[in-house]
Order: structure tokens, then C-alpha cells, then sequence
């Protein structure tokens, strides 16, 4: 059951992604990401479905518009791809609950906001709040479900944790803490406060930790600089992927 929810769940996230690769690329422009249909930036020729099937296409077409042969970035199957996997993997560890879709929902979200923070340095709101706004009321929904509120009240105060924490490191240093990430910490803070609040401790932690390796590492092959920035949002959403997926785990461990 585990296998067929993941796979189900994997196949999912292939469509999602793609449908992500819209809001990636409209989200910064401020344009709609319902319409018009997708097109190639190259020579303005509407997307074939045929041409819009996640990863299939883009290798069949040999990474180039089949109209004008305009390049067609690598960024489009990697959405598509990472997503079915963390689609995947998110089911297997949620199992089949009435929070999943939250889960899932919060997911894409991260993905979405993780390629546009790295493209552009922001954490867009217009990918931010509608992740909220939908991912709440389906918790809320998994505890009516349930018919236990522990969790959701847990979900409350790791919002509340999350955001607080690093509302704190943005009054002491606004220039190196975006208000975009204390937004995003609460929106995960909430999420994986529904497992535990000791798991959003450690979603923050492994978020801080990934960032200061993989600064550090940037900085000694030469890719960065001291001053340079590097944005946080990835960060967050790795470490809040990796509490999901190992966050009692990890705590276990330190309590041994």
C-alpha cells in the first residue's frame, strides 16, 4: 500500500512540476499563471501537449523548441523530476493520512519558492500565502478527521516558533535575514510542527547548518565571496524536508 501510495503520489508530482515551471518562470513578472498557454520565450509559438509532457518532451526535443530551436532550460525536467521524487517520499513517510494533501501541497510550494528565491532572491508572497492559505485548512481538515486536535495545536505553536525565532534574527540583522524567510519559517514551522514541535526545532537547524556548509564550500572553490549573499529559502526547505523525513529520527538520536 506504502509502495502504490508513493508511486501514485510520484506520478503526481510529475504534473505538479510542470505546472511549477509556470509559476517559477510568471510568479517574478507578476503575470497570471493561468493563462496564456505556455509558450517559447524564443519565438512566442504556443506549447504543443505533446510538447508539454513532464521530462519525455524536453529529452525528446533534445532540450530545444521544436519551432525556432530556442534552448530549453534544464531547470524545466529538474522541477519536474524533483518534484515526483519528493511527491514520493513525502507519501511514504506521511503514509495514507488526512494530512498528506497538506503535506503535499506545502511541498510544491517549497519547490516553487526555492527556484525563484535562487533565481531572483525572493521569497515571492504570490507562491507563499496561496501555499498557506490552502495548506492550513487542510490541516485543520485532517484534524476534524482525526478527531484530534493535539496535532494541530502543535502545528500552531511551531508556526508561531518558526516565525518567531527568525523575526528575532531579522530585528538583530535585517540585512542578513529577508522578511520573506521569517515568512517562510512560519509556513514550515506550522507544517512540520504537525509531527512535532521538536521537529521544527530541528528543520531549523539542519536549514542553518546546510546553509553554512554549503556557503562555506562556495566560498573555497571561489563561487562566492565573504559579501556575497546566498539566498536562505532553499535552505529552509531542505531542512524542513529533511525533519520530515528524519526529524524523529534525528531527535531519538540526540536524546540517546
Amino acid at each position: 500500500m506504502t509502495a502504490f501510495l508513493a508511486i501514485t503520489c510520484a506520478i503526481l508530482g510529475l504534473a505538479v512540476g510542470s505546472f511549477l515551471n509556470v509559476v517559477i518562470a510568471r510568479v517574478p513578472k507578476k503575470e497570471s499563471v493561468v493563462t496564456p498557454r505556455s509558450r517559447c520565450p524564443g519565438c512566442a509559438t504556443p506549447i504543443a501537449p505533446r510538447d508539454n509532457v513532464p521530462v519525455v518532451s524536453w529529452l525528446l526535443l533534445r532540450a530545444k523548441c521544436r519551432t525556432c530551436g530556442e534552448p530549453i532550460s534544464a531547470r524545466y525536467p529538474l522541477v519536474e523530476l524533483g518534484t515526483a521524487v519528493l511527491f514520493g517520499v513525502v507519501a511514504a513517510r506521511i503514509g495514507a493520512h488526512a494530512e498528506l494533501p497538506a503535506f503535499l501541497v506545502v511541498t510544491a510550494g517549497l519547490v516553487a519558492i526555492s527556484a525563484v528565491d535562487l533565481e531572483k532572491f525572493i521569497v515571492p508572497n504570490r507562491i507563499l500565502y496561496p501555499t498557506l492559505f490552502i495548506a492550513a485548512p487542510l490541516l485543520l481538515a485532517a484534524a476534524v478527521i482525526d478527531g484530534d486536535w493535539s496535532q494541530a495545536r502543535t502545528a500552531a505553536i511551531g508556526g508561531v516558533l518558526g516565525f518567531g525565532l527568525l523575526l528575532v534574527i531579522h530585528l538583530v540583522s535585517p540585512a542578513g535575514m529577508g522578511f520573506g524567510d521569517v515568512r517562510l519559517a512560519g509556513l514550515i514551522g506550522m507544517t512540520v510542527g504537525w509531527l512535532s514541535v521538536g521537529e521544527v526545532l530541528v528543520a531549523l537547524f539542519l536549514a542553518f547548518l546546510l546553509a553554512a556548509v554549503v556557503g562555506v564550500g562556495l566560498i573555497l572553490v571561489g563561487v562566492k565571496g565573504r559579501k556575497d549573499k546566498v539566498p536562505f529559502g532553499p535552505f529552509l526547505a531542505g531542512g524542513a524536508l529533511l525533519a520530515v523525513l528524519f526529524g524523529a529520527q534525528i531527535l531519538d538520536w540526540y536524546r540517546i
